[in-house]
Order: C-alpha cells, then sequence, then structure tokens
C-alpha cells in the first residue's frame, strides 16, 4: 500500500494500540483483533476497505471530524477505502478488524452475485447495528484458531460471508446491475488462439486475463459473455477436441495425446474425454464417431469465433 496513504493497521499500531492476533482469510482479505485505550487515531485515505466491530467497550469514542459518539458492543464500523476519518479513543475497548482489499471485494461481487464491479460504493458506517455481522464475527470467526490450517477453511468460509452481507446490505447501488457485454472481436480472436497455441501446457485464468489486458474478475465475466461457456470449460472442451484429432490418425499413444492435451496423466485423460464423450479414448478410437469430430476435431458451432 502506498506509502503516503497507510493503512489502517498501520496507523492503529503507532499510536500504541495492541494487537491480540491476526490472519489471513485467503487472497485480499485480513483480520485482526486489537485492544486500545485512550488513543487517537487519523486515517487518511486507506487503499482498503475496513470493517470494524466492537466486542468490548467502545461508549467513550468519539469520530471527531463527524463529530459522532455511540460506540459500543456490536456497533459497526464500515471505512470504504479512500475515506477520512478522526477518532477520540476514550477508556477501553477490544475491536474486530476485517481488511478487505477492492479487487477481492469486485471479484465476490461479480462471482457471487452478478453485480458489475463498476457498481460496488460501499457506505461509510459509523456505530451502525448490524446484528447479522455481529453473529457472524462472534459465532464464526471468534472461535476459530486463525494460525491453525485446519481452520484455514472455516475461516475463509466465515469471512467471506462478511463480505457477502457487505454486498448485500451495505452497499448503495444494492443489486447494481448484472454484468454484461463481452470482449471485442479481436481479443475474442487472441484469447482463442492463445488457448489452440498452449494446449499442452498448464493455463490460468490470469494467463489468459493478461493476455486480455483485463483483471481476473472482469475477464471472466467478460469471456462467458462472448463465448457461452466459462473459461475453463472452455479449454476443457478445446483439448477435448484435439485429443479427437489425434486419436483420429491412429498414430500417437494415449500418452503422448495426454501431454499433448494438457492432461495431468494417461488416467486423468482418460477421466476427462469420458466424462465429456461418454467413451474412454480407446472405445472412441475403436469405434464410429460423428465424421467431423473424426477428421478435424472441430468444436460445435456455438464455440466458433467469428
Amino acid at each position: 500500500m502506498a506509502e503516503q496513504h497507510p493503512n489502517v493497521r498501520d496507523v492503529l499500531a503507532r499510536t500504541g494500540a495492541a494487537l491480540l492476533r491476526s490472519g489471513s482469510a485467503g487472497r485480499g482479505i485480513a483480520l485482526a483483533e486489537w485492544v486500545n485505550r485512550d488513543n487517537h487515531a487519523r486515517y487518511d485515505r486507506p487503499d482498503h476497505h475496513t470493517l470494524s466491530l466492537y466486542l468490548t467497550g467502545g461508549e467513550g469514542v468519539v469520530r471527531e471530524d463527524r463529530p459522532v459518539s455511540g460506540g459500543g458492543p456490536d456497533k459497526l464500523c464500515l471505512l470504504p477505502a479512500g475515506h477520512e476519518s478522526c477518532w477520540h479513543i476514550g477508556g477501553q475497548l477490544r475491536l474486530f478488524h476485517l481488511y478487505i482489499e477492492p479487487e477481492t471485494l469486485a471479484f465476490q461481487a461479480a462471482t457471487a452475485f452478478d453485480i458489475d464491479p463498476r457498481r460496488i460504493d460501499l457506505m461509510e458506517l459509523t456505530f451502525s447495528d448490524d446484528p447479522s455481522t455481529a453473529m457472524i464475527v462472534r459465532g464464526g470467526v471468534l472461535p476459530l484458531d486463525w494460525a491453525d490450517g485446519i481452520d484455514r477453511m472455516a475461516l475463509s468460509s466465515a469471512c467471506h460471508l462478511l463480505l457477502h452481507n457487505l454486498l448485500r446490505h451495505h452497499n448503495r447501488s444494492g443489486a447494481g446491475r448484472p454484468v454484461t457485454g463481452g470482449l471485442s472481436p479481436s481479443i475474442r480472436r487472441r484469447i482463442a488462439d492463445q488457448v489452440e497455441a498452449r494446449l499442452g501446457d498448464v493455463l490460468t485464468l490470469d494467463v489468459l486475463a493478461d493476455e486480455a489486458g483485463l483483471s481476473t474478475f472482469h475477464f471472466a465475466k467478460m469471456f462467458k459473455a462472448s463465448f457461452g461457456v466459462a473459461p475453463h470449460r472452455y479449454v476443457i472442451e478445446r483439448r477435448i477436441a484435439r485429443a479427437k484429432s489425434l486419436l483420429a490418425d491412429g498414430r500417437t499413444s494415449l500418452a503422448e495425446i495426454a501431454a499433448a492435451c494438457g492432461f495431468a496423466s494417461q488416467s486423468h485423460f482418460t477421466r476427462s474425454f469420458k466424462q465429456a464423450t461418454g467413451a474412454t479414448p480407446g472405445q472412441w478410437r475403436g469405434h464410429a464417431w460423428p465424421a467431423a469430430d473424426r477428421t478435424t476435431g472441430s468444436p460445435s458451432p456455438s464455440l466458433i469465433f467469428p
């Protein structure tokens, strides 16, 4: 994060607040539990969102830039990225913080709610009541061991529930507008060519998004709008089509075909091929199939690009 806009955690640490524990709930999501007493804090446009829930104390806290008072247990503060605020902490308190990178919240908006990420406009809340957030934090987050790998999946799930709650209840745009549109014809062709050229390699969403010059969450939505299937489904279909073509020539071994089409092993290839076609590669090679598949391995009409 940029030096001129220190993050909330760094600000609290400099004021002398005591960090009880901290952890990560996946890419772009961090959490912390703090104790603070008789202090001041100023936040100058941090580039992440902060959800803050008072666990004990807070009655003596005043937001001086408003001014607003009225903190207390289970009171919620939501500080969007780029906000500015100044706080006086009177008395002792314990609070929970969830730090969320805007890119992560945007991805959740697009994938979980089909909300156009450009429509995210988080409310700035001070000392609000949000029983559902308090319930998730107290019942689903605080009891877990944040450093124990065994609890990692449960911790991630609970924190993603908090993100979904933010989008459902604290986004000014409400449900927003679904993501629409698609990739331009030139980008569609470039992505198709990239996939065909690298069917034998490990292909990730990040690689294809970089090729398109888009963020991963935006690319995934635009890809599906353009091609009618998700990127991973399209890649599988093209690998199966390549495999059909290689099976048709009768000269390439199944192990060689598996490697050429990007499958981790021959057994992986066999399982994927049977799932897609209803026959094993050996059965496909030894019996009749549609002429187009036998000779070219060409995709179905819905996957042909203009």
